[in-house]
């Protein structure tokens, strides 16, 4: 894969695999296949330990229909019985996908992206809203929770650091066959050529600014965010 495209991927990475470990588990069903459950039109589950907010506030926040949120609460819960997803979980899920590699560290950072209180564990809330801006949202707010995924420290910079290892996490997930041959340098020199084109001011960080107005002038970039418009 060339410089190019690992930066595509690494910025498309995270629909793909989370839109393709919803379906696997069964979190995202088709949405023909529920009619209007009232029994659900509050989203309350009297087992869980977490309970979700009400229909009606999350279809405010969110850009998803009323069945929309009944099919994908369906899903979460028969899943995640507590109401809750912990860390452990999320990474047991994608080291299934991932035999032949690590996929322990990419699914720590994709965790701590939709953790969105920083409390360890996902909400339905959490979820719902994340996916309803990768999926729903304009072209700036999938930019925004990428940046927030490669801000690993949230400080509002994306330094070299962070996105080193943001890349090998990629590499581990992937298999070490990802890495050409006697050149396991590959994740810095993708480092380099992501910051030769994002930092703009030549100050050793990316800032969100930096980052956003750069994607929207990369085609390629631009494209990808429109693959999964229609996946739900």
């Amino acid at each position: 894969m060339g410089i190019q495209g690992m930066e595509l991927f690494a910025i498309g990475v995270v629909i793909i695999l989370f839109m393709a470990v919803l379906k696997q588990f069964g979190i995202l069903e088709p949405m023909s296949s529920f009619e209007d459950d009232s029994s659900d039109s509050d989203l309350e589950l009297s087992t869980v330990r977490h309970q979700p907010e009400g229909l009606d506030q999350l279809q405010a926040q969110t850009k998803f229909t009323r069945k929309e949120l009944q099919s994908l609460y369906r899903g979460f819960k028969n899943e995640c019985p507590s109401g809750l997803v912990d860390e452990e979980t999320f990474k047991t899920i994608y080291s299934q996908f991932f035999p032949q590699g690590d996929a322990t560290t990419y699914a720590h950072f994709l965790f701590n992206a939709f953790d969105i209180d920083r409390n360890g564990s996902i909400r339905f809330e959490d979820f719902v809203i994340g996916l309803s801006v990768l999926l729903r949202g304009s072209v700036t707010e999938k930019l925004n929770w990428a940046f927030n995924l490669y801000d690993i420290n949230k400080d509002g910079y994306i330094t070299k650091e962070e996105m080193l290892a943001i890349m090998k996490s990629i590499y581990d997930m992937m298999g070490r066959y990802t890495y050409p041959c006697v050149r396991d340098e590959a994740p810095s020199e993708h480092v380099d050529k992501f910051f030769q084109k994002m930092d703009k001011n030549r100050d050793g960080v990316v800032t969100i600014e930096e980052f956003i107005e750069t994607c929207q002038k990369d085609e390629n970039i631009m494209n990808s965010m429109q693959l999964f418009e229609n996946v739900i």
